[in-house]
């Protein structure tokens, strides 16, 4: 159980603070105004309350693991939302990070 509240934190986390990040860039970047802004700004604020649910209770673990969540969840993001074709060092580079959160986070301790 603690293992799937794990990932769906993480997951869900993704999700606010890349969608955040998105709306931002969206509303000012692509000129589309201060309601994307707004909802991103608020959907990042999202992102670090859901960050404090994580089981583990050390700030730095939690915020090192998600970053391999985050590099690979850009991915997904870009390729569903932007048309963004990953090539194999992406991928690969994904997949250490991926590695890297998994050992920070499910190590025995």
């Amino acid at each position: 159980m603690t293992t799937l509240r794990i990932i769906a934190l993480f997951a869900l986390a993704a999700l606010a603070e890349i969608g955040g990040a998105w709306l931002v860039w969206q509303g000012i970047r692509e000129q589309r105004g201060a309601i994307f802004v707004g909802l991103g700004v608020v959907a990042l604020g999202l992102y670090g309350v859901i960050a404090t649910f994580q089981p583990d209770p050390h700030f730095g673990r939690i915020l090192a693991a998600y970053g391999g969540i985050f590099v690979a969840g850009s991915l997904a993001w870009g390729i569903l939302v932007d048309r963004f074709r990953p090539d194999a060092w992406d991928w690969a580079g994904a997949s250490l990070c991926l590695i890297g959160a998994g050992v920070m986070m499910l190590a025995p301790r």
